[in-house]
């Protein structure tokens, strides 16, 4: 079991070497993989580390997820700004 307190979305990038990954439940979290997996470790350390900077910065901590999800998907196409 993925023992994580926040939704997770990882997105595969054109570069099968890399997938990018944030937590919609935490305003500015964000990372880089090298895999799904590699995603998921960071994601559970950086979240603990970022949580403890917000709160030391004395910033509102986002309440826990009580159904939290792992979303793996394909990178959103950006639109072009004309």
């Amino acid at each position: 079991m993925i023992n994580l307190k926040y939704s997770l979305i990882i997105e595969a990038t054109r570069d099968p070497n890399f997938f990018t990954f944030y937590s919609p439940d935490i305003e500015g979290f964000t990372g880089i993989g090298h895999s799904i997996e590699d995603c998921i470790y960071k994601a559970k350390w950086g979240i603990e580390e970022h949580l403890s900077l917000l709160k030391e910065r004395k910033f509102p901590i986002p309440e826990e997820n009580k159904n939290p999800e792992i979303v793996i998907r394909n990178e959103r196409k950006q639109n072009a700004v004309v």
